[in-house]
């Protein structure tokens, strides 16, 4: 199984993508990581991604997909994946599942205020929403939202309790 745990800057993907890759065994990718970094200084002076500065840098996280696709522990990818076209490109294969994590916009805010070490400044919190394309969630879908009020083992164990649950015939 392939996870792209996605959502707007702020919303815990990195927390919760480690914990997946903790539970499952599984190495996990830093889309942020993976930026030129002329993407990381645009968005440290406080100036949002366009589709064009985003093009090159989702190609380079689906090529890194691509080479772990057929390992028998998976990958697990924290990455915004705003856009269903963005998430596109990143379905390599049908073992590509979502966990979008969901919260409001006060919520992320205070998070990302709290935190020092990040090129995502909140200001920037407002393009990410008004960006945000929410992926379909639920049965016959590969993705699953998350409330993120929950504590992440929490979340994990929801996750991978659906994604076993979708599995099965």
């Amino acid at each position: 199984m392939i996870l792209v745990v996605m959502g707007v800057s702020g919303c815990g993907k990195t927390t919760v993508a480690q914990a997946l890759a903790r539970r499952l065994g599984a190495p996990w990718l830093d889309a942020d990581a993976y930026h030129p970094q002329a993407n990381i200084d645009k968005m440290s002076r406080g100036f949002p991604l366009t589709d064009e500065d985003r093009a090159g840098w989702l190609a380079l996280l689906a090529e890194q997909l691509r080479q772990r696709a057929d390992r028998p522990e998976g990958v697990v990818l924290a990455c915004s994946a705003l856009k269903e076209a963005y998430r596109e490109v990143l379905r390599v294969n049908a073992a590509v599942r979502f966990v979008y994590l969901k919260g409001t916009f006060e919520l992320i805010e205070n998070r990302m205020k709290a935190r020092t070490d990040h090129f995502m400044k909140p200001g920037l919190l407002a393009s990410q929403f008004q960006t945000l394309e929410e992926p379909a969630c639920g049965p016959g879908t590969d993705a699953w939202a998350a409330d993120i009020s929950l504590d992440t083992e929490v979340l994990v164990e929801q996750a991978l309790a659906y994604f076993t649950q979708q599995r099965q015939p």
